[in-house]
This record gives C-alpha cells, structure tokens and sequence, in this order.
C-alpha cells in the first residue's frame, strides 16, 4: 500500500516592481484572468487572491501593486498594500525582470529597497527571474549570483510568465515550501473578488489600452448598478453558450475635464471603443450577454486626498 501523499497548503504574495510580471503570473498561475494587465506602471492596486488548487495541496497567491517610490496618497496606498502582504504569507515570491542584464548587473536602488524590507520581514523567499524570453540564459548566470550574494533565497526560478515557461516548476518548488494542512479554500473558490469589482477592473484595463499616458493614473471605476435578474439561460440553452442578459452601469472618474474630454473623445468614440471592448471581456467572464452603460466623472484630485482614496473604493 503506497504511503498516503503529505497535503500542504498556504498562502504566497507576489512582490516587485511595477511592470515585472506579477498580473501575467498570477493570471498564468490560475489559468484564469483575475488580475488586469497592461504595459503601463501600476495597474495593479489591490491585493488580489488567486487559488490554485491541485489534489496534493492548495496554495493562495496574492498579487500586490508594484513598490515604487510612493509619491501622493494612492501610490502610498498601493506601497502599503504590497508591503502588509509580505506579514500575511507563508512565502514571498520576489518577482524581478532581467532587464538590460549585463556580465557586470546592478541591484537597482528600488530592488535593494525590497530586499531591506524582505530582511526585516524574515520570511522564506524565492527569487523569481521573469522575462528570460528576453535574454540569452548565460546572461542571467551572473544576476543569480548577484542576488544570492544580497539574500538567502530559499529557491531561485527563471520563468516566462508570458510563454508559461517554468511556471508549473514555481509552483511545485513553492507547494513544497507550504506547511502541511488542510486546505484553506473550498476547492471550487477561485478568488475572493466579487463579480462586480471584477467588472470595474475590466472596464478599467480598456481605459488602460486605449488613452494617452496622462490618463491612466488619474481614473477609477465603479459599478453604480449591476442588474442580473435575467441572468438565468432560458432551459435548453447548450453548455458554453452566451444567454441571459446582465445589466450594468459604471462611472470612469477622472480628475479634470481635459482627462474627461479624452476619454469621451470626438464624438464620442472614445468611450463607445472602451465600452465595447470592455463589454466583450465582461461577457466572458460572466457567461452572459451584458448591457454595459459607461459615463465618466470628474472627482478633483481624488488620488491625492484620503476622502477621494476612500470614495473611489481605495481604503
């Protein structure tokens, strides 16, 4: 009789900074799209859970904002959000990218910040080296002997999270780092994000894509009405096919008219562009037909004030 298999399960926060991977991670990870991805800086700002569940054990990967150097009360809010997960986890997953990796790389001043609070963290950490679809392999030699000079790491994992190369691997060496327990999910839990904070995000990764650079920072979304009475297929509908009708309304808040006027655009193209597109990547996600109705708002300086922070559901 074969000896019956130890479960582990735990919780694993993704760090780094901005753009090195986390959301493609996480997202590679779960096989599902729980966290909006974009080219630009901080589009992550809020923790968000992701479950992976597999018969030998259950870990829960929390994806962080990236840490950069905080300047005004939402950068400091997402800082802050990165950093209290790094106290609520079993291990850390340090995401970094090789960057312009050389035979003589650097530790940059940002990267060696998130070392001295991993330190004074204590946590057992991984360094994952993402992005190596980017570089030739005997580059990332010398990086790994750099960091490991500067930290302990328990493991150190190249991966593309793009290409989901290594991936798998992470996740096995990181299983093997969980404690033995039961699991901390019912195995059907996915993430702890509520449909219509989903939908927001969704709306707001269009905004992402489609406005110029001096947009993204200054909006939030929020669902103002999400009507699902007739959600339900009508008997006979075939299995993966979209039925039902869910009804939402969402408001894009900007801080100034000039932003509002952008995202409108000329005759309002702008705005019917995000709104289709985003209406699409709704529809997937919740399996139905959506009515999506987008306005946009303007709430002066809210990412610099605690009331706007709090408001536009940052607190």
């Amino acid at each position: 009789m074969a000896p019956q298999q130890t479960h582990r399960s735990g919780f694993a926060a993704l760090i780094g900074r901005p753009n090195v991977g986390k959301s493609t991670l996480l997202n590679q990870l779960t096989g599902e799209k729980l966290a909006i991805v974009s080219p630009k800086p901080q589009t992550t700002r809020n923790r968000i859970l992701g479950v992976v569940t597999r018969p030998e054990g259950q870990v829960a990967f929390l994806d962080t904002p990236g840490i950069h150097q905080a300047k005004g009360e939402l950068n400091r809010y997402m800082v802050d959000v990165a950093l209290q997960a790094v106290d609520d986890v079993d291990l850390v997953l340090f995401v970094i990218e090789p960057g312009a990796a050389t035979e003589n790389p650097e530790v940059s001043p940002g990267n060696r910040f998130i070392l001295e609070r991993l330190q004074k963290a204590g946590k057992p950490t991984f360094l994952v080296i993402n992005k190596i679809d980017t570089v030739l392999k005997p580059v990332l030699l010398p990086l790994i002997d750099l960091y490991r000079k500067e930290f302990p790491f328990a493991e150190v994992v190249p991966i593309s999270a793009k290409d989901d190369d290594g991936v798998e691997q992470l996740f096995q060496a990181v299983l093997q780092h969980m404690p033995e327990g039961d699991p901390l999910f019912p195995e059907d839990v996915l993430t702890d994000q509520a449909e219509k904070t989903l939908v927001a995000e969704y709306i707001r990764e269009q905004v992402l894509r489609h406005c110029r650079q001096e947009i993204p920072y200054s909006t939030a979304v929020l669902v103002d009405f999400f009507d699902e009475s007739e959600r339900e297929p009508p008997p006979g509908t075939p299995p993966g096919k979209l039925a039902g009708l869910i009804r939402i309304a969402a408001s894009i808040y900007v801080e100034r008219d000039s932003q509002k006027a952008i995202i409108i655009g000329k005759q309002g193209q702008m705005l019917k562009t995000i709104g289709t597109d985003a209406r699409k990547a709704i529809q997937r996600l919740l399996g139905a037909h959506v009515y999506l109705s987008l306005r946009v708002r303007v709430e002066p300086r809210w990412s610099e004030r605690p009331e706007g922070l709090k408001k536009l559901g940052y607190e």
